[in-house]
């Protein structure tokens, strides 16, 4: 195992908000951003359903990262609707979508820097507690009992991604940029997530390390009982992983469906290699 390697620790976890399988978890309908005169995101629609995991792809530019941010609140849809079990969250803040147990990482590494490794990650957890700021201030039992919790669990996710713990007191600023991709890994799973949208996972991994990630988006999907939908640009990652694939260009919609079917999609050929 190198320094990218993910650890294989058993978490038990469980999703409290059981979804119907005849339902998608994530959906979106029409999908539509605009900058300007630009179009960013055209009309797209797709569904993700339970247990997933679902690949989106296009070249560069190609509206993926905006899809994204749309998805989980940082920037409003212009129009078209974005669907969690079914209830339309496009208006929601981001937190609000947090809550709801839609988690992410970034394609531009958002960690707080000056923080420790174990930091980062209780700070995500805080969503889930129950006890409040007061009883925290003045340092009531059942907020001592809730925070001993969270430092637990934090540990444990530290170990699941592959964190000694002689690491957990490192400050993220310091940690390498391999490094850094899995502790945002293990502060969204923090969030006890549904679903989990991974914006560029594998960018700066070797094909070893690459391998590795597949198997251990794998092994978070049957632990965590995550569904999960990622941007990648590294095709034969994606098409040796996904069960199904949406793919953009110029943010429109021009393939979907299992990675053997768009693999041979005259449109997918065209826009990564051009037309003859």
């Amino acid at each position: 195992m190198n320094g990218y390697s993910f650890g294989m620790a058993q978490l038990s976890t469980s999703n409290e908000l059981p979804v119907p399988a005849t339902h998608p978890l994530l959906e979106a309908q029409a999908v539509t951003r605009s900058f300007g005169g630009l179009v960013a995101v055209n009309h797209v629609s797709f569904s993700v359903n339970p247990g997933e995991i679902f690949g989106l792809i296009g070249p560069n530019g190609a509206g993926k990262t905006t899809l994204f941010n749309l998805m989980t609140g940082l920037i409003r849809a212009s129009g078209g609707a974005i669907l969690h079990q079914g209830e339309n969250i496009a208006t929601l803040r981001p937190y609000q979508i947090a809550a709801r147990g839609i988690a992410r990482t970034f394609q531009n590494i958002r960690l707080f820097g000056n923080l420790s490794a174990l930091e980062n990650v209780r700070i995500a957890q805080h969503l889930q507690t129950q006890s409040g700021v007061l009883p925290g201030v003045l340092n009531m039992p059942q907020a001592r009992q809730e925070e001993e919790i969270t430092v637990q669990r934090a540990m444990e996710l530290l170990d699941l991604v592959g964190f000694s713990r002689d690491r957990a007191d490192e400050k993220a600023c310091n940690f390498a940029y391999g490094d850094q991709r899995r502790l945002e890994i293990a502060r969204a799973l923090a969030l006890r997530p549904q679903i989990i949208l991974l914006d560029e996972p594998a960018a700066g991994m070797n094909p070893n390390e690459k391998h590795q990630l597949s198997e251990f988006i794998r092994q978070i999907r049957e632990q965590f009982n995550l569904t999960i939908l990622l941007i990648e640009h590294h095709v034969p990652l994606v098409m040796g992983l996904c069960d199904r694939i949406a793919v953009l260009d110029f943010g429109q919609l021009i393939a979907l469906g299992e990675p053997e079917i768009v693999r041979k999609d005259p449109a997918v050929i065209e826009a990564y290699l051009g037309s003859e």
